[in-house]
């Protein structure tokens, strides 16, 4: 009787329960990873007690093959880092080259930088989008979203016979001008997407299961934030307002009027609403950029074997997931004496474990999926 008098009732005092630690792999073929990424979680019941990334299942040396390859044979790699924002790549990596060559880019060619970028950073948002509402169970806007994306894929395939890897950049400029019908085929699109970011904000917005998936959910702090270098879409959802394109804008950028998307909530619910808002700007620069597009060259003179003086430098811009940035060596030969890539993907992943330090198992697939982080760039 005295024995019975001590034990605890479990159902009525579940915090006394004993149950032991188990790891759990996550991939690295898993379908909510987003790519081929493990992660290794101890769980503590459905309580995660730590999460520890496992990366470089598709390491492919991508810095130590620029040494071997000319400059401009280079840029059609650069597609494979971000595939989905394949175009911030090149813009990034031939930007370099031109600072060390000192070249000056024809005004034409930094316009069709921007408009074809800007397309990408569409492109890409609504990858995410469609994505993010299906890791927390709601199929319906992947279908939505993907339709949208393939209007910018078939205007890119018209621009540079590409869907994808583009290889349009090149050293001074572009690949090739508009072809014809390309001006009325966006701005039919824009005509069409205006609407669209309200719908998938109905959609999702307004979805009581979406909100109680999202809100409060792996909240990143300033200061976590900056620890680790977090930058784009997943930094302004903590609210801060840093953004290349106005701070320190680089190309014709300073010439558009658009606004830097916050929140200050810095959960997953935050980087949603930034990243919609994003693609409402976006849309907003490419509009302003047709209405004002120069005449005039899309290339500069570059000699056909590409030789920058000796030096270094290092450029940057803001791409889908944050600032991308590329540092080159020079020895003055047609190759690069070195390359060194700065990624956005990296330190979104590097910041899991402290976001899916004590969540739900339920909220790990949540958490990631709102930091959309693209596991190529990462291995490189």
């Amino acid at each position: 009787m005295e024995a019975q008098s001590k034990s605890v009732d479990t159902l009525s005092h579940p915090e006394a329960l004993q149950t032991d630690v188990i790891t759990l792999n996550m991939g690295p073929q898993h379908p909510s990873t987003h790519g081929a990424l493990r992660l290794i979680l101890k769980l503590d019941g459905e309580r995660v007690v730590s999460a520890q990334p496992d990366i470089g299942y598709v390491h492919r040396g991508y810095e130590k093959m620029a040494e071997a390859m000319t400059y401009n044979q280079y840029i059609y790699l650069t597609d494979r880092l971000d595939y989905l924002s394949a175009i911030f790549n090149e813009w990034c990596y031939c930007l370099a080259c031109e600072q060390l060559a000192g070249i000056e880019v024809p005004r034409r060619a930094e316009y069709l930088r921007v408009i074809s970028g800007e397309l990408c950073r569409l492109s890409s948002h609504l990858v995410w989008l469609g994505a993010m509402g299906m890791d927390v169970g709601a199929f319906t806007p992947l279908t939505y979203t993907f339709r949208e994306r393939e209007m910018i894929l078939e205007i890119f395939d018209l621009l540079c016979g590409q869907r994808m890897t583009f290889n349009y950049c090149r050293i001074g400029g572009v690949a090739r001008d508009l072809p014809a019908g390309f001006i009325e085929r966006v701005r039919d699109f824009l005509k069409y997407f205006e609407r669209m970011p309200d719908v998938y904000d109905r959609l999702l917005s307004d979805n009581a299961i979406f909100l109680a998936r999202t809100r409060g959910i792996g909240t990143l702090t300033q200061e976590l934030a900056h620890s680790h270098a977090v930058t784009g879409p997943n930094l302004r959802g903590s609210g801060v307002s840093k953004d290349l394109r106005k701070d320190d804008p680089y190309s014709v950028y300073a010439e558009f009027d658009f606004k830097v998307c916050t929140q200050s909530e810095g959960d997953a619910l935050a980087r949603y609403r930034v990243r919609v808002e994003e693609m409402r700007q976006s849309a907003r620069i490419i509009k302003q950029a047709l209405d004002q597009l120069p005449a005039g060259e899309i290339t500069a003179k570059v000699s056909r074997v590409f030789r920058p003086p000796v030096g270094e430098t290092y450029a940057r811009v803001e791409s889908s997931r944050g600032i991308q940035g590329f540092y080159l060596v020079s020895d003055g030969s047609a190759k690069p004496a070195r390359c060194r890539i700065r990624v956005p993907s990296f330190a979104g992943l590097s910041v899991m474990p402290k976001l899916l330090h004590h969540v739900q198992v339920a909220d790990v697939v949540a958490i990631m999926g709102s930091i959309d982080f693209i596991v190529p760039e990462i291995d490189r």
